[in-house]
């Protein structure tokens, strides 16, 4: 008997405070193609706040605890319903952890954290989730994280060729930021506006219905933008989509 895949998962902010029922399709979908999902409810932040606004002592004190809930020998992988979190966790912990004595500890952890997508295409080798369907066209908005952070590219794309009855038209300057950024939202709030602006024009002159991506930080801005000013296209999650019609 094949050996059953133990996965912890890691709920990032904002999906557990905003979008919980993209964390609860996250493990839906996992649940689907043969994985064991175990939640660790102490889990936190992953610190990316603290570290991006320069606060290094308090991102590593909260990398510390990510590091101590995350430390069960018994599970295989850790994955999140965010590109932005792995990335920070994948990446920004080397410096926080590089004179740590928690350095050995964090690279044995390291290679054990995957975004959803990346888990499903390069780990388990799945680009087709039994029973997903949704009708209607897409465009996909290339996090910068994802794809800079990350290097996913084809796999979402892949996944999403497999949902019945949706249909791919990409937009003009899909790897384009969207103008989060975290903090810059706020520093930067007409610079902000105008990219997220630009953005939902480039998926709006698609004929698109909805914009899918890996990350619920870039789909919250451009919902922002796009309840405001009252434009005909919505947001999905590619964990809603992979979750839908079954």
């Amino acid at each position: 008997m094949a050996r059953r895949i133990i996965v912890d998962i890691f709920i990032p902010c904002f999906v557990d405070q905003l979008y919980p029922e993209t964390g609860m399709n996250m493990v839906k979908v996992l649940e689907k193609v043969g994985c064991e999902v175990h939640y660790n409810p102490n889990q936190t932040c992953c610190g990316q706040p603290a570290f991006n606004a320069g606060f290094f002592d308090e991102a590593r004190e909260v990398a510390g605890k990510f590091l101590d809930d995350f430390s069960n020998e018994t599970s295989q992988y850790i994955v999140a319903p965010s590109a932005s979190c792995v990335g920070m966790v994948r990446n920004a912990y080397q410096d926080i952890f590089v004179k740590s004595s928690s350095l050995v500890k964090y690279r044995s952890m390291q290679k054990k954290v995957y975004e959803l997508t990346e888990f499903l295409t390069d780990v388990l080798g799945v680009t087709d989730i039994p029973g997903a369907a949704l009708h209607g066209r897409y465009t996909y908005h290339d996090s910068c994280s994802g794809l800079r952070e990350c290097g996913i590219k084809e796999g979402p794309r892949a996944l999403l060729g497999n949902v019945e009855g949706l249909e791919l038209v990409e937009m003009e300057d899909n790897e384009t930021c969207c103008g989060f950024g975290g903090t810059f939202a706020v520093k930067f709030e007409a610079i902000s506006t105008a990219m997220a602006e630009q953005k939902v024009e480039n998926a709006l002159a698609t004929g698109a219905d909805f914009i899918v991506s890996t990350d619920t930080s870039c789909l919250m801005h451009l919902e922002a933008y796009i309840q405001k000013q009252k434009k005909p296209i919505k947001t999905m999650h590619i964990a809603d989509v992979l979750a839908s019609g079954w």
